[in-house]
């Protein structure tokens, strides 16, 4: 076997190397030709092939990457898949070479909204409805995201035109009754949950909520009539029996008070704030001995509760505890600093301490927002803000 037997054996393979590699160069113009082609990517998006069709169109973009309408349809099919990270990326592509191709600012929107990034999701769709004020979906989405990006004012705005445009829907209602309640907007909330409750009168959550709204209009007895309806729809709902507990226990009604609090410790006994208060009830009726123990448990869950602060000062002061009382006192300050009881806990504490100087700055402390209460009160009986629940 000579020589050209291996020539003719490496030409022939050569041959079929370079024949292969024509071919897949053929191959591959043809797959570009076809991916490069927008039509051919619309019809895989028609046809479902969504993850075909956004290679298309990442292919029609190498070619042009200055394509605005491309780049749109690429995030409106990366939407489709959920990738919306992606998405939105394409979508501020197409804005920035075209920022008046239609749709793209509200698909952007739409995009942000769904990915929770609410407060993104506000300058697309503040732009998409200044392009058409009639779109109820921009509207709607606007107001949504206003209201998740806890932009409650702003939220009521645009959800009240969105439920007069479309007032048989039950969750736009629901949610503009409570971007009202947040806002503090208690009337509007009232004539919201009014309207839910015509047409589900056992529905526990709206019997709170307006009973928070009449809470925060100062119509206390009201409110506690709503949350005992509440209470009776559905008597171990999250947070039903404290919230009455709470009413209860702002009007003094201490006895009623402490079976609610009972009540919402059976349903969920590291309900922090059930605690709390509950110790305060029972600190309140002089049983100093059940009062500790609630009260240590609700700051051992959470140490952010003004009311479980100053109730343990007023105790470590009994007590003659006077430096972990200060700490107590203090951290109650912190979280409420307008709070004249802490203030006179303090002055009381500072005197005990023999410090009259800093007793009497609390005292006078006292003064001031005793003054500030009532000129509050004042401003309320005209038609003013209530104050919050806790």
């Amino acid at each position: 076997m000579d020589i050209s037997f291996w020539f003719r054996r490496g030409c022939g393979a050569w041959y079929k190397l370079s024949a292969l590699l024509i071919l897949a160069a053929m191959v591959s113009v043809c797959v570009h030709a076809q991916t490069a082609d927008p039509a051919a990517a619309q019809k895989l998006e028609q046809e479902g092939k969504l993850a075909e069709a956004a290679e298309m169109w990442h292919q029609v973009l190498k070619n042009n990457p200055r394509d605005a309408a491309a780049w749109a349809s690429l995030g409106l099919v990366l939407s489709r898949m959920q990738e919306y990270g992606e998405a939105e990326s394409a979508y501020r592509k197409a804005i920035a070479l075209n920022p008046k191709l239609p749709g793209v600012q509200l698909n952007l929107g739409l995009a942000e909204f769904k990915s929770n990034n609410f407060q993104a999701a506000i300058p697309p769709l503040r732009a998409a409805l200044a392009e058409n004020p009639q779109s109820m979906q921009a509207r709607t989405l606007l107001g949504l995201s206003y209201y998740g990006a806890g932009q409650f004012a702003d939220a009521v705005k645009q959800l009240e035109l969105a439920s007069k445009a479309d007032p048989s829907n039950s969750e736009l209602h629901n949610v503009l009754a409570q971007s009202c309640l947040s806002a503090k907007k208690y009337d509007c909330a009232l004539n919201e949950f009014s309207w839910i409750l015509k047409r589900d009168p056992d529905s526990a959550s709206a019997h709170m909520l307006t009973g928070e709204a009449l809470d925060g209009l100062g119509r206390t007895p009201e409110a506690i009539a709503e949350f005992e309806l509440a209470a009776k729809a559905e008597p171990r709902a999250p947070n039903v029996n404290f919230g009455l507990g709470y009413l209860y226990w702002k009007m003094r009604r201490y006895d009623d008070a402490a079976q609610a609090l009972e009540n919402e410790l059976s349903v969920d006994p590291q309900n922090a704030q059930a605690l709390a208060y509950l110790g305060d009830v029972e600190l309140k009726r002089e049983n100093t001995e059940k009062a500790l123990p609630l009260l240590q448990r609700a700051i051992g869950l959470r140490q952010d509760i003004p009311v479980a602060q100053l109730d343990m000062g007023v105790i470590l002061m009994q007590q003659k505890k006077y430096p972990e009382a200060l700490e107590a006192l203090q951290r109650a300050e912190k979280l409420d600093p307008e709070q004249p009881e802490v203030h006179y806990r303090l002055g009381r504490l500072y005197q005990a301490m023999g410090q009259g100087e800093a007793a009497q700055k609390e005292f006078a402390r006292v003064q001031q927002l005793h003054k500030k209460e009532e000129e509050n009160i004042a401003e309320k009986m005209s038609g003013g803000k209530a104050s919050p629940r806790p």
